[in-house]
């Protein structure tokens, strides 16, 4: 009799995650995924290309085109319009240099009622933390295996 129970359970369990998981249509997903990341990569060209137009060398012109972006992508998400372009657009605006500034500026905004320490301090990396934790590991890690492989002369 528990058994039947158990298994009762679970089938309206399975049944109840069946209703509420959002069906996505996979192309369509992908089409705004391009489409957000390519408008996000043209704004980024044309932030280039107008530094470069001002006489600014490649270097310095990148600088300034990835603040150019990592503003913006911190005064949408200030002014909420970027979560609704992510939500739109998916990882086509997770992805880029955009997304990342999102994932740290939108824990800062949503806990800043918390305080400057127990909330932005405390929550500001809540999402960006484990991308520069495993960004740094795992560089630290390849560079380790490129040592090593020098050593024995495999590179």
């Amino acid at each position: 009799m528990k058994q039947d129970e158990k298994l009762q359970r679970q089938q309206e369990y399975n049944e109840y995650v069946r209703q509420v998981t959002p069906v996505r249509n996979l192309p369509v997903s992908m089409g705004r995924a391009f489409l957000v990341g390519g408008a996000i990569c043209i704004v980024g060209q044309l932030i280039l290309n107008f530094a470069k137009s001002m006489g600014l060398d490649k270097d310095t012109a990148g600088s300034w085109c990835s603040l150019s972006l990592i503003f913006l992508s911190i005064l949408l998400t200030g002014l909420n319009i970027y979560p609704s372009f992510a939500k739109w657009g998916g990882a086509g605006a997770l992805v880029p240099i955009t997304g990342f500034a999102n994932s740290v500026a939108a824990p800062a905004i949503e806990f800043q009622k918390e305080g400057q320490v127990f909330g932005i301090g405390a929550k500001i990396f809540t999402i960006a933390g484990p991308v520069i934790l495993y960004g740094i590991f795992t560089s630290w890690l390849l560079g380790f295996g490129y040592w090593i492989g020098k050593w024995f002369g495999w590179f």
